[in-house]
């Protein structure tokens, strides 16, 4: 036997559900933010979730393989997810690096060279990640995750993406595993 719900119940409870579903249609269709995922090649669950507003920056820091110098590569994504190399910065001139042509500007601070003002669009990108000395390093606001103790030698993917206001919302609540939490130092 089936029991019914009265019918002023019936008539509150229509417009509710409407309601309900048009907050979750809007939230699931309103932009609301970025995130950047780095996901071993031959895999799909990602090593490192970064969750990131357009422009703001994250930097992947490491040792050069030959001159065992420090360098510091800053990305950005825009509001569609497309990563950016924004800056590099280096102890000296390394094997590989240097100033492109047309791209951002060489400044010097203090015993580093750095070519600001790059913006060139990089899109999603592959790194074969270094052994431990090389540390592939990944800063993002409080944190570090050191890319060369997790997955030495791994081939991951830089992947950008645009995410909901809901998926932002749920990830406030709810952070993705492979989320850094801040550095407790």
């Amino acid at each position: 036997m089936r029991m019914a719900l009265p019918r002023p119940v019936r008539i509150v409870l229509l417009p509710v559900a409407g309601l309900v579903a048009f907050c979750f249609l809007v939230l699931a269709t309103t932009p609301g933010g970025l995130e950047l995922r780095i996901t071993p090649v031959k895999g799909e669950v990602p090593m490192l979730v970064l969750p990131l507003k357009p422009g703001e920056r994250f930097t992947l820091h490491y040792y050069h393989s030959v001159e065992n110098a420090p360098i510091w590569e800053e990305h950005s994504l825009d509001r569609d997810g497309r990563i950016y190399i924004e800056e590099e910065r280096y102890l000296k001139y390394g094997a590989g690096m240097g100033k492109m042509p047309g791209v951002g500007r060489m400044v010097r601070r203090g015993p580093y060279e750095a070519i600001e003002d790059m913006h060139m669009p990089t899109g999603d990108f592959i790194l074969r990640i270094g052994s431990p000395g090389v540390d592939h390093t990944i800063l993002w606001r409080d944190s570090r995750t050191n890319l060369s103790e997790i997955a030495p030698h791994k081939a991951v993917r830089f992947t950008g993406r645009a995410v909901s206001l809901l998926y932002k919302f749920w990830r406030g609540w709810f952070p993705h595993p492979a989320t850094p939490e801040k550095d407790p130092a």
